[in-house]
């Protein structure tokens, strides 16, 4: 982001000022996941990590995280456009349920512009796989595929995008209550994570970036021909 904006920067000159300023990374700790196998028995894992998507609204995927707010635990779902990883839908509550996931869902659904032929990758948890919520995405007309059992390196990207959220965003001790992470989460997805940090994944451009470089050279082509 210094590049871009003119100031030279590289790696070690970075590290060189944060160690005069005494600053350091944050670092999640080590966790160690579980590496299942075991498929759900009616919801087959379509997806089979193949996270490059050639174009936009043709894989989404979502998972739910906890952030604390006030003194209690809230309930953020989010849904993820896999070709460029942008946020497309999110939603937070004090209740994780189908009503949650719901709402991020149908966020995402109508912010781009209602597409067909979408697939919709998560985990196996009970709020994916329900009744209610296999209807609303038969409604929607979208395909549903599931991680295995355990398995959340199925769904890294969202994984990847959680840890992002807590590491870069949400303080320490949580938020002062819901309203405030409503607040402050909405404002991390949609003026920065989307529209000014770079991301690897892009080659280091914005998620926004990434999505009008691929609609501007469509056009450009259908132009041609």
């Amino acid at each position: 982001m210094l590049t871009q904006n003119g100031v030279p920067m590289s790696r070690y000159r970075a590290g060189r000022l944060m160690k005069y300023l005494n600053l350091s990374s944050c670092q999640p700790g080590k966790h160690q996941y579980k590496n299942a196998r075991q498929e759900h028995t009616c919801l087959p894992n379509l997806l089979e990590r193949q996270f490059a998507v050639p174009e936009p609204d043709r894989v989404w995927c979502g998972d739910i995280t906890y952030i604390w707010a006030g003194n209690r635990w809230c309930y953020l779902a989010v849904v993820m456009d896999l070709f460029a990883r942008r946020i497309i839908g999110w939603s937070l509550s004090a209740n994780a349920d189908t009503s949650l996931i719901s709402s991020a869902l149908r966020m995402a659904y109508e912010t781009r512009g209602q597409p067909r032929d979408v697939m919709f990758h998560s985990d196996q948890g009970s709020q994916y796989t329900g009744l209610k919520y296999q209807q609303l995405l038969w409604r929607y007309r979208i395909k549903q595929s599931v991680s295995r059992r355990g398995n959340c390196w199925d769904n890294s990207p969202m994984e990847r995008f959680f840890r992002s959220l807590k590491t870069e965003w949400v303080p320490a001790n949580g938020y002062a209550g819901k309203d405030e992470a409503g607040r402050q989460i909405g404002g991390y997805i949609l003026n920065y994570y989307n529209s000014v940090r770079p991301h690897h994944y892009n080659g280091g451009l914005t998620p926004e970036e990434s999505e009008n470089r691929y609609r501007f050279y469509c056009k450009t082509v259908a132009n041609i021909t």
